[in-house]
């Protein structure tokens, strides 16, 4: 959930170098931070990068059920909202569309129901020219989400029932093993179990393949799981359910950060809503703003936005600074528009505001 604007001090960090990304003319975010070590790093295709490739994503499929309204009610009370509508979800399904809208060749690992909702899921998946790796169980029908957007500021609230997609097991992960391990990179949430986000995490880290983790929605994870990951990409609540950290300000994330390198020895990539991201390596440290692309109407997908297009950036050959960059203009695109899957960014629509 998008939080108010944090009272973010710029004084306290320095100004990475970086190669202008933006063509002239376009209102932009900056990079600010401390970077650790050399500082031209920003500039220079070091450890984290990744080659060209397929992307392989496991995660959940749901119909997402909007409504927008001034406030949400309270128990045993009727309001009238302004809006309401029905389209395709899930925070695995939204992250292949936000990669494969770029250009990335994607392959989604899930379960649906035999049902309205499953047949939308293929649907987009064909339209989006993701590749499905999704069996039908006849028994469970395709995850839904109730989802509540404040009319005013945009800010979401979500009850989410996997349905089909909460039965994805580990030998879901063992039928489709070639593809996982013959991917450039492996991205999962927490929306299918721990064991199977770990299990998928460490068929990809055996097999030398880039891993990324988004931990949503926040749940207990251990530290076994954690030293698969790459890139862990949370945002500020779960960030504090893997901490204890609150963040209020960028020394807060930048000391977030840190203890989250600490937990998974990879990149710790937080996400800020409004106030972009903090990014942490090990050996920088950069707060990345979020640019203004116009009036926020919803943020409910904001942060699938991010992590797909970071996963088609690093795949790209961005360096994960670069990386991180890009994918805070993609959300900062995304909330802009209403729903999650529609309002990702196209790769012409990248291409307006980056030299990719």
């Amino acid at each position: 959930m998008r939080r108010g604007r944090a009272a973010f001090s710029r004084g306290m960090l320095r100004q990475c170098l970086l190669p202008a990304l933006l063509f002239p003319g376009r209102e932009s975010g900056t990079i600010d931070g401390a970077c650790i070590g050399d500082p031209d790093a920003g500039v220079k295709s070091i450890g984290g990068a990744v080659q060209m490739g397929g992307i392989v994503i496991l995660g959940v499929f749901v119909a997402d059920v909007a409504f927008q309204a001034k406030r949400q009610p309270k128990i045993g009370e009727t309001l009238f909202g302004s809006r309401f509508a029905l389209g395709p979800g899930g925070k695995g399904s939204n992250q292949a569309v936000a990669a494969a809208r770029l250009g990335s060749d994607v392959s989604f690992l899930s379960r649906l129901g035999d049902d309205e909702f499953g047949r939308m899921a293929r649907s987009l998946w064909k339209n989006e020219g993701i590749r499905p790796l999704a069996a039908s169980d006849p028994d469970d029908p395709t995850g839904a989400a109730y989802i509540y957007v404040d009319e005013q500021t945009g800010d979401n609230a979500i009850i989410v029932v996997p349905g089909a997609a909460g039965n994805i097991c580990i030998t879901d992960l063992e039928s489709h093993r070639d593809a996982i391990s013959g991917a450039s990179l492996f991205m999962t949430q927490l929306e299918t179990s721990v064991e199977t986000a770990h299990h998928g995490l460490e068929i990809a880290r055996t097999s030398g393949v880039t891993t990324i983790l988004n931990p949503a929605p926040a749940a207990p994870i251990g530290a076994e799981t954690l030293a698969l990951c790459d890139y862990l990409i949370p945002n500020e609540t779960e960030t504090e359910a893997l901490t204890g950290a609150g963040i209020k300000s960028v020394g807060d994330a930048a000391a977030a950060a840190a203890a989250l390198r600490d937990l998974s020895g990879g990149t710790a990539i937080i996400t800020l809503g409004e106030n972009g991201a903090f990014f942490d390596d090990g050996r920088r440290q950069c707060h990345i703003e979020a640019f203004n692309f116009g009036k926020t109407v919803e943020t409910t997908g904001a942060g699938d936005s991010f992590c797909g297009a970071l996963a088609h950036a690093l795949t790209q050959g961005f360096e994960p600074i670069e990386a991180s960059r890009f994918a805070c203009a993609a959300a900062s695109i995304s909330v802009t528009r209403h729903g999650t899957a529609p309002a990702m960014p196209t790769a012409a629509e990248m291409k307006g505001f980056f030299r990719t």
